[in-house]
Parts: C-alpha cells; structure tokens; sequence
C-alpha cells in the first residue's frame, strides 16, 4: 500500500479543520509555508550576514595591523614628548584644593606667602612666620614689614620639608607652629615643582632652590642664627648644601636633620623619590620613557656628614618604617666621628609613642629640645 510523502511538519493527513468536500486541496501546515517561501540559495538573507560579519573583521584586523605597524612606530618616533605629556605629566598635589597664597587659612595667621626666583622660570613658593610674640603687631602687614623683622635679632629656621605634598602638610605646619612659639622666624619653601613652585624637581634643583632661600634669609638677617631643619629628603637636601657652601668657607649655624635617610646604610630599592608627582596607565611604560628616568638622585648623605662642621641634632623616632632607627644610630655615629659628641647630638623618642615617620612635632618634649640646641649655639 503507497503512503503520501512527508514533508517536514506535514503528516500527510487532512486537516480536520477543513470541510470534507475539499480534500483534494490540502494546505501546508505554518512550518511548511515557512520553509517553502525561504528556500537556501544563494543571495538569501542568511549568508548575506554572514559575508557583513566577515567583511567586518577583515576591516577591524587591516585597522588594527594600521596601528600596530604605522601609528604605534609613527608615535614612538615623532611624538614621544607630546606622549608623555598626556601619559605621565599629572601631577599629584596634596592636600587637594588648598589655596597655598593664604597661610591663615592653616591657623598661621602671622603668616605671609611670598616667591622667590630660583633661577630663569624658577618660582618658588615660600611661608615666611614671624615669633608668636608678634602675632598681633603682624595683622594687614605687607611683605616688605615681613622681610624688616628677620633682623630683628630672634633666630632664623629654614625648613626643608619631605618628598611628599607641600609646606600645608600637617605636620610641617606643626613645626613651624612650634618653632614660632619659641620666639623664632621659620620660613618654609616648596621645591620646585612642589605645590605651587613651578619647575620640574631634580637633586641639583633642590640644592639651588635651597641656596636662593638661604642667600635672601642671609642678606636680610644680618647676624642673626639661621639653623637648617631637615626632614626627611628635605635632610638630603640640607648637607647636600651644607657640602656645596663649605666649598665657599661657609658654615651654617645649626642644622637639625629629623628622619634622617642613608643611601649607603640602607638597601633602598631602585626608584625615583620625584615619582610620586606623576600619575601613569599600567604598561605604558614598555613603550614610552618615563619623565624621571634621567632625573638621577644620590643624596650622599654619608659622605657630607664626613665634611661637615656644623652642630648637628639628629631626631628620629623608634618606630620609624621608613628610616629603621639602627639606620639613625649609624648615621649618627658617621657624624660624631667627623666631630665629636659635644657637637653631635641623638634624640630618639619611643617608638610606643606612635610617631612613626613624620609625628616628632607631637611630642610636648620637643619645644624643649629644640629650645636647647638653639642656645648651644
């Protein structure tokens, strides 16, 4: 017996919703008339996207193999300044939104902002603070009254801060805060490329802001003290040029190094303490130079301490993590030997305290301290 032929999604059965009387003209289920009305052959819908999709990639692998073989080569060779502008050169100033040009809005309110040039396009900005004891006598005073006090016979501190932020950090205020209250000028500098100070940092940078700082406190001062107080790379910074003016047969007053780094004692890894200021996509730097790799640092602090012959007060903490306090005591020793003990001296403070790398100015021994080696010299 002979079937009917099967045809997908179609028995071969009448419909039993068509009238008996017209079996003769069965209709095709949906799935046929589907199947039917959409043949495969070529120029179908169908593999029309499927030559767009290829069409596609072949257009995004010839962009791609552009870049890699022309725009990447193209932009290493002809534009690697301009690169690195947009890739590195965004600085990092903290705290964020401080206006540098009004000390009183940091409770130093016998306080006035001021620039120096450095050298050519070298501006740098620079607190001046006057003794507490003047506090009142220095409200609405302009810049040239400022500069009148530093003969005034009260001693003068330069501070030269760390490789961090700027002269608003806490912590700086703080010392400036305690060295005002004893009756003496602090002025507080921002290296180039520091806060507001514009320039690009390097160590022989550094050492000349310092100089410009130094030569108009000396012009000003007549013979008054005028002691060093160095924090950190800011420690660096002052026996550098301690050792640059003892080749000119100056000798500073005093000099207070606090947190005091050695490159020779310690095993600090490769890095560039002028890296911070700089903000980099991961990677990047396989292809393009980073901005600091020609800014070298040395800071031989070790071997300034040999030729210097200053009075020297070191400060450290206990519980310094970023200058191990046998570190301090080596360092020291160094300088004791270029001079003697009388000369040199070693306050630690106890790492229970908490002060770690930058907290000195917390402790209500240090006026004292301080107060003592001032009158030591």
């Amino acid at each position: 017996m002979s079937h009917p032929p099967t045809i997908a999604g179609y028995s071969g059965l009448p419909n039993p919703r068509r009238r008996r009387g017209h079996g003769h003209h069965k209709r095709l289920p949906s799935k046929t008339k589907v199947a039917l009305r959409h043949p495969a052959k070529n120029g179908s819908p169908t593999i029309n996207r499927k030559k767009e999709r290829s069409q596609g990639w072949l257009k995004r692998g010839l962009l791609a193999l552009f870049v890699i073989l022309v725009v990447v080569p193209f932009s290493v060779k002809m534009l690697p300044e301009l690169i690195q502008h947009f890739v590195y050169t965004h600085r990092i100033s903290l705290p964020f939104f401080v206006d540098l040009s009004r000390p009183a809005d940091f409770s130093l309110n016998h306080t006035i902002n001021m620039y120096l040039t450095s050298e050519e396009g070298i501006s740098l900005g620079v607190w001046h603070t006057v003794p507490e004891s003047r506090w009142k006598e220095a409200q609405g005073k302009d810049l040239a009254w400022y500069q009148n006090t530093l003969s005034d016979g009260s001693p003068v501190f330069i501070y030269l801060h760390g490789n961090t932020g700027t002269r608003a950090a806490p912590h700086r205020v703080g010392v400036a805060k305690i060295l005002s209250a004893l009756g003496y000028h602090v002025l507080v500098p921002d290296y180039r490329g520091f806060g507001d100070s514009t320039g690009e940092p390097t160590e022989a940078g550094l050492t000349t802001d310092f100089l410009c700082v130094y030569n108009w406190v000396k012009e000003r001062s007549r013979n008054s003290l005028v002691v060093i107080w160095g924090h950190s790379l800011g420690t660096g910074v002052a026996t550098n040029t301690a050792d640059k003016l003892l080749e000119q047969g100056v000798v500073f007053d005093g000099v207070i190094l606090e947190g005091a780094f050695n490159t020779v004692r310690q095993n600090i890894p490769p890095f560039n303490p002028f890296a911070w200021r700089y903000w980099k996509f991961p990677g990047l730097g396989y292809l393009y130079r980073a901005p600091w790799e020609d800014n070298k640092f040395v800071f031989p602090t070790e071997e300034n301490l040999k030729k210097m012959r200053s009075p020297i007060l070191f400060l450290h903490s206990e519980d310094d993590l970023l200058v191990p306090i046998e570190v301090a005591q080596q360092t020291y020793e160094v300088a004791a030997r270029a001079q003697n003990t009388e000369r040199v001296k070693l306050v630690t403070f106890e790492g229970s305290l908490g002060y770690l790398h930058n907290g000195l100015y917390r402790d209500p021994r240090l006026p004292e301290i301080v107060k003592r080696f001032v009158q030591s010299l």
